[in-house]
């Protein structure tokens, strides 16, 4: 699926952009998982997937680290900045699905650079200097800091949230 960052910086595509459906996710990586899973479309769930691959739909995500400063870590922090390395080597979504898929407990800042570096070990070609020197060293911490802006920009804070809009 094609893979890219958005002009304003801060909003991944994945899919075809010229599908009649996007569905916008607004997250948060620490999120509760019982909480992201009680939606199929939180967390970017099988069904959303399944009609992105079918190009019936396709997901943005704004990605926020709103936990950190309630909870006084930088788990989510570091996260999203994996996620946006991840997006460099076209592996977004592979990755996005794996940090779910083993989230840590939202109270236990939980995304460690050792934890991240582990779930891209699972993540076919994603692993290499490039993205570990980006994990390491935090290298997209001004994308991360414009995506928590975008995302309070959005509206309320609820976590996640969803929005979907048809393509007129």
């Amino acid at each position: 699926m094609p893979e890219k960052l958005g002009a304003d910086g801060t909003t991944i595509t994945v899919g075809d952009p010229g599908v009649a459906l996007t569905v916008h996710l607004y997250e948060d990586p620490q999120c509760p998982y019982r909480k992201c899973k009680e939606s199929e479309v939180f967390g970017g769930g099988p069904e959303l997937r399944a009609a992105t691959i079918r190009r019936e739909a396709n997901t943005e995500y704004t990605l926020a680290s709103l936990l950190d400063d309630r909870a006084g870590g930088s788990g989510s922090k570091k996260a999203v900045n994996a996620l946006r390395a991840a997006l460099g080597e076209d592996r977004f979504a592979e990755y996005h699905e794996a940090l779910y898929t083993h989230q840590p407990e939202e109270s236990a800042d939980g995304y460690t650079d050792a934890l991240l570096l582990e779930l891209a070990s699972q993540v076919e070609g994603l692993r290499g200097p490039k993205f570990d020197t980006a994990v390491k060293t935090t290298k997209y911490q001004a994308c991360v800091t414009a995506s928590q802006k975008a995302y309070e920009r959005a509206g309320d804070e609820e976590n996640p949230k969803a929005r979907a809009r048809p393509l007129l």
